[in-house]
């Protein structure tokens, strides 16, 4: 069964969306996103992905407040990312109430940084977020895209001991048009035995149903839910 993971991104503490990572696109959605996360608990759903986009902008933890609030009004285990630049951020993120952080652009500009994290906190708590473009990563909030390929980006993490990957398909995020589930198919054929978390483009729970039907063991989803487009009633036969 896949696992269901939705998304709260957050500016000024508010729970809010942009449309392929663009600020000019942000719409509030919900001013205490403590409402939406207990609303998600309440229809089963057990893992919570949050983005610190304040953050992502400012190269350091901003919103770590509402994570704690989040953490401690909810049973919900908590990822978080968004401006980990350094091992301090982590610690906050970590005392705050995050039981895991995905770090993405870190992961480009500083490997070594990255790879220690994943020696001194252990496989289980450090995400990888491998945010794509045309098959090549971006960072830096989506505003900067390398020269990285996709695939062997991720495998080189994972040799490093990497077990869990987010991959949002930057062309795809909030446009509700629909997964890239060959770009997935593809990653988990050369990577099997990663935990590859689709995200961006979901669109209507047959979208989810077709990730599920490809094997991909988990989903992010966010403007789906909060534009109507997915009803949180029809996500209880996946809980």
């Amino acid at each position: 069964m896949i696992e269901l993971i939705p998304a709260i991104d957050m500016i000024d503490g508010k729970c809010v969306r942009l449309t392929q990572g663009d600020y000019n696109t942000k719409k509030v959605y919900n001013e205490d996103p403590l409402e939406v996360a207990k609303m998600f608990e309440d229809h089963g759903i057990r893992r919570l992905h949050v983005v610190d986009l304040d953050g992502a902008r400012q190269g350091r933890i901003i919103n770590y407040r509402m994570l704690e609030r989040l953490a401690t009004r909810t049973s919900l285990i908590i990822d978080f990312g968004g401006g980990l630049k350094q091992e301090g951020d982590l610690e906050i993120a970590f005392e705050s109430g995050a039981q895991m952080v995905t770090g993405g652009s870190i992961a480009v500009k500083n490997p070594e940084i990255f790879t220690s994290w994943i020696t001194k906190f252990g496989p289980e708590k450090i995400i990888l977020g491998a945010d794509v473009k045309d098959k090549k990563i971006a960072i830096s909030g989506w505003e900067e895209t390398t020269d990285k390929e996709l695939i062997p980006f991720i495998h080189d993490y994972y040799d490093n001991g990497i077990t869990k990957t987010i991959c949002t398909d930057i062309n795809r995020d909030g446009m509700l048009q629909g997964p890239a589930i060959e770009l997935y198919k593809e990653i988990q054929e050369q990577i099997p035995l990663l935990y590859l978390i689709a995200s961006g483009g979901i669109s209507s729970i047959q979208d989810i149903e077709k990730l599920a039907e490809a094997g991909i063991p988990a989903v992010i989803f966010g403007k789906a839910i909060y534009e109507g487009k997915i009803q949180l009633k029809d996500l209880i036969r996946f809980t």
